[in-house]
């Protein structure tokens, strides 16, 4: 039987192209070596809920991946409420050139995310701040992205009013998350994410808030 790792890797392997990702074999081991040390640290951090491989590589990775065809070249993300580092660390494994600060509010998942960043090459591409949105003054990116934040609908409108002006927001978000969303940003992009039916990527300008 094939290990959970095997079944990760051919996982992405089989519907990537589902996403509209092109991803290389050392690519996809960079991948499985992630998710191979967020499941060592899983039981302790509870940083995804349970999972099979198959679900953890379509539902969290590649999903993440989205992200890549929205990011400029060179460009520069802040990440609210990283947790087990879903959507930005797949998304720094892959693409090269980009650089993220990730923020987190417990310590305990500020650890891990360091642990998890150290195959991003370089030491600067990437930093993370322990601390919670409501404490933190944004620092300036070309993109904002947010995926799991703890409270995310109420604390929705504090991360629209602090994000840096011209910041391209990437939001993950379900039925409810996504009609607020439509609410407070009415010229938001609405893209249904493959293999669901109820989540979406809102992509807004933070100029349009």
């Amino acid at each position: 039987m094939a290990t959970p790792r095997a079944q990760f890797a051919a996982t992405v392997e089989a519907h990537a192209a589902d996403f509209g990702i092109e991803l290389a074999a050392e690519q996809v081991e960079l991948l499985a070596d992630y998710y191979e040390l967020l499941m060592k640290w899983n039981e302790q951090l509870h940083l995804t809920a349970p999972c099979s491989p198959q679900d953890f590589a379509i539902r969290h990775v590649l999903e993440s991946l989205m992200l890549l065809k929205h990011l400029s070249p060179g460009a520069t993300v802040v990440d609210v409420g990283s947790g087990g580092g879903l959507p930005i660390i797949p998304c720094l494994l892959v693409r090269q050139d980009l650089r993220a600060t990730l923020i987190e509010s417990s310590k305990r998942k500020a650890v891990f995310l360091r642990e998890a960043l150290r195959p991003v090459r370089l030491a600067d591409r990437a930093r993370v701040i322990n601390a919670r949105l409501e404490e933190t003054n944004l620092t300036r990116g070309d993109f904002l992205s947010c995926r799991a934040l703890d409270r995310f609908s109420q604390l929705l409108p504090t991360l629209i009013q602090r994000a840096q002006p011209n910041t391209t927001m990437l939001l993950f978000a379900g039925d409810v998350l996504c009609k607020q969303l439509q609410s407070l940003i009415p010229s938001a992009t609405i893209e249904r994410i493959p293999h669901s039916e109820r989540r979406f990527l809102i992509i807004a300008s933070s100029a349009s808030c």
